[in-house]
């Protein structure tokens, strides 16, 4: 075989590194920094956020069970929905978060398998939910609308949960899990917390006073997300440095996602009673006009509540990442100032020889006499006077 003249190999051309001879591994396209975090725990917040559901709606049968008369279980059922829509939204983004992560070590990184994984598991504790709720309550209207309603959350939860950033949306997961359980014992504190605020025999005082209770129940239940979002999302990241140094960090927006995530919930939350239990609403509305009120309050209650949630969860979660950050350092920081050179680095271009190296060589008397001479006749020192 001859060789072409004029023609290099490939190996032998110049600025080309054989892949053999490299140092550099080669680089793949699918690395372990471009494929997405798995959400930590996932399997726990699945297991919490269905016990969770089970005890929302062991209560809400319990309270329409003790109630005397069909028009008080109609009341019961209808202040009992957001606390169930609220559980259910959790519980199927917990499920479908944990079932992402099995097909993802299982099968790897597929957007349309996990999104439909997601799918899923939100419609399987739709599924189970709703056939709890037609098995253990009684055969009434508003049965049916309780269910539906709860099956449509659980599966609109799941369909959140096929997001690609899975440790977000476990860290809004955990942080909505932990709002929903403070509201629940936060009521324990409602009439110590009244006295505080004033709350005395006149109607003005009660309203001045609840006025204060919810916003002081939305002001530490966002706290209370902001910090758990935070929390998780950091023990996300050093689980995920620990199985690979190289792992890609969640930047700024992801903590604003976590602490917004559960007024987000919230408002979802709010979004689904109004849509899917509109007829339970409306029947509870119509049995007198203290109902009415009572409703049309609650559901300003909890908007606020949610917007609360949502504003101070995300500041919360922004601030604490922020304080983890270190100061930037500038460049000037990291590379010397620039100095003028050295006087004998100076060049004269004449004759090549560095100026001031020339004058030391030269000799001192001669450099004496000079001087002398120009101080005693300044004309003969400057020509052009």
């Amino acid at each position: 075989m001859t060789k072409q003249p004029g023609r290099v190999p490939a190996a032998k051309q110049p600025g080309r590194v054989p892949a053999a001879e490299s140092d550099e591994p080669a680089v793949d396209a699918a690395s372990a920094g471009s494929r997405p975090l798995p959400a930590p725990g996932a399997a726990v917040l699945a297991l919490l956020a269905l016990g969770w559901l089970a005890a929302m709606l062991w209560s809400t049968r319990e309270a329409i069970t003790s109630a005397a008369a069909g028009v008080t279980a109609i009341s019961l059922s209808a202040f009992a929905l957001p606390g169930v829509i609220s559980a259910a939204l959790v519980a199927g983004a917990a499920v479908a978060l944990a079932g992402g992560n099995l097909l993802t070590r299982r099968y790897g990184d597929w957007a349309t398998l996990r999104f439909a994984g997601a799918i899923g598991g939100g419609m399987l504790v739709g599924l189970a939910a709703a056939l709890a709720i037609n098995l253990t309550y009684f055969d009434t209207s508003t049965t049916n609308v309780i269910a539906g309603t709860t099956a449509a959350a659980a599966i609109i939860g799941g369909a959140l949960a096929g997001a690609r950033t899975a440790p977000a949306i476990g860290a809004v997961v955990t942080a909505a899990l932990g709002t929903l359980i403070f509201v629940v014992a936060f009521s324990r504190a409602r009439d110590p917390l009244f006295d505080l605020f004033g709350a005395g025999d006149s109607q003005q005082s009660l309203i001045n006073a609840a006025k204060w209770v919810s916003r002081t129940e939305s002001l530490v239940a966002g706290l209370l997300a902001g910090l758990l979002a935070f929390g998780y999302l950091t023990w996300a990241r050093r689980r995920a440095v620990r199985r690979d140094p190289e792992a890609p960090a969640l930047r700024w927006p992801a903590y604003l996602l976590a602490g917004a995530g559960p007024g987000l919930l919230l408002l979802l939350a709010e979004v689904i009673i109004r849509i899917g239990g509109r007829s339970l609403l409306d029947l509870a509305s119509a049995l007198s006009e203290a109902d009415a009120v009572a409703q049309t309050s609650l559901g300003t209650s909890r908007v606020d509540n949610g917007i609360w949630v949502l504003f101070v969860g995300a500041l919360t979660a922004l601030i604490a990442f922020g304080r983890t950050l270190s100061p930037a350092h500038a460049d000037d920081d990291d590379e010397p100032a620039d100095s003028p050179r050295p006087v004998a680095d100076q060049v004269d271009p004449a004759d090549d020889k560095p100026g001031y190296a020339k004058a030391f060589d030269a000799d001192p008397a001669e450099t004496f006499d000079a001087a002398e001479t120009a101080d005693a006749d300044p004309a003969k020192a400057d020509p052009a006077r």
